[in-house]
C-alpha cells in the first residue's frame, strides 16, 4: 500500500518532463496538414464561381416588382393587421363601398385605401 505523501512512479517514461506541454501548440493547431493541389485549388475556385453566378442570379430574377396593376375598378391597399399589413383587393360594389367608408378618415387603413381608391378613379370629385 503506498502512503498518502509518495508520488506516483507508475507514469509512462517516453514524457518529456523538459518542456511545457503546450509549447508550440498555435503553430501545429495552426499549421495546414498539407497544400492544396492545383487540382484541388482550380475546384475550389470553380464551386465559389458557380455559387456566386447562382446567388447573382436569383438576385436578379427576384429583384423589382413584376406585379402587375389591379384591373380597372378594383383596388389594393396594404392595411395594417393583427399580425402585420393586410392586403385588400377589392373590385366592383365592394370597392366603391369600402372607398365611401373610408373617405375622409386619419387612420393608417383608412388613408392608404382612400390612396387606392384615388388610383382606380373610384372616388367622386369633391
Amino acid at each position: 500500500m503506498a502512503s498518502a505523501g509518495r508520488h506516483r512512479t507508475d507514469e509512462p517514461a517516453s514524457y518529456p518532463r523538459r518542456t511545457v506541454p503546450l509549447e508550440g501548440q498555435w503553430r501545429r493547431s495552426n499549421t495546414p496538414l498539407r497544400q492544396l493541389t492545383p487540382r484541388e485549388r482550380a475546384v475550389a475556385i470553380a464551386g465559389f464561381v458557380v455559387v456566386a453566378i447562382a446567388v447573382i442570379a436569383l438576385v436578379v430574377a427576384t429583384a423589382g416588382n413584376s406585379r402587375p396593376a389591379p384591373a380597372a375598378g378594383c383596388i389594393r391597399a396594404m392595411v395594417p393587421g393583427v399580425m402585420g399589413a393586410i392586403e385588400l383587393n377589392l373590385c366592383g360594389d365592394r370597392a366603391k363601398r369600402e372607398c365611401s367608408r373610408h373617405v375622409g378618415r386619419s387612420d393608417p387603413g383608412s388613408r392608404s385605401i382612400e390612396a387606392s381608391c384615388s388610383d382606380a378613379g373610384l372616388l367622386k370629385p369633391a
